[in-house]
């Protein structure tokens, strides 16, 4: 596939970043690596479009900010899954499946 890049579908970015944080807390740089490195370089997310996700995620409840120190010594907003956000994650997860199930049906029908 070399240096081809995926284009989200829509909502998509939302279940990444939860999915990212499962594991503990990233700051929003981080997320946006790991996201990239996980993908195999296939996706990659720009600033403009992960700090909005951000928000979104947190005026919704699904994860909590906390003040905290980077590795590189620098003060960085880490970010952490709440309970709500663990359970947006499971029906997101499913719903997520169920829809991967029913394109790869479609695909390959004859």
């Amino acid at each position: 596939m070399g240096d081809e890049r995926l284009d989200l579908p829509q909502g998509t970015l939302d279940l990444l970043i939860l999915r990212t944080l499962a594991p503990g807390p990233l700051h929003g740089w981080a997320i946006s690596e790991r996201i990239q490195q996980v993908s195999r370089e296939m996706l990659q997310v720009p600033q403009g479009s992960l700090y909005p996700a951000l928000h979104r995620l947190e005026r919704r409840g699904w994860i909590s900010p906390q003040w905290g120190v980077s590795d590189n010594n620098r003060k960085a907003k880490y970010y952490a899954l709440t309970r709500k956000g663990e359970k947006r994650l499971a029906a997101e997860t499913h719903s997520w499946r169920k829809l991967i199930g029913a394109v790869g049906l479609i695909l390959d029908m004859d």
